[in-house]
């Protein structure tokens, strides 16, 4: 189940929505947390993860994929 970003159309509220589907039906069933407006717009979230700077591949240069470690071909 997908966590989602919206952002409330009345409110301007900003809140995530963990919703059962990615249907237009799920999508329809949320309302604002604040204003309880069902006018909401989905929006672009920032990843949530983050790559350690203590990785074992060399500065300035990208992985290459998988194969390059020993992984998928």
């Amino acid at each position: 189940m997908p966590i989602y970003e919206f952002r409330c159309q009345k409110c301007n509220k900003l809140f995530e929505s963990l919703l059962t589907s990615s249907s237009q039906a799920a999508h329809d069933e949320v309302k604002c947390p604040e204003c309880g407006s069902r006018k909401i717009k989905k929006t672009i979230s920032a990843s949530s993860y983050r790559i350690a700077s203590s990785s074992s591949a060399p500065l300035g240069k990208p992985l290459g994929g998988c194969a390059s470690r020993g992984g998928f071909s």
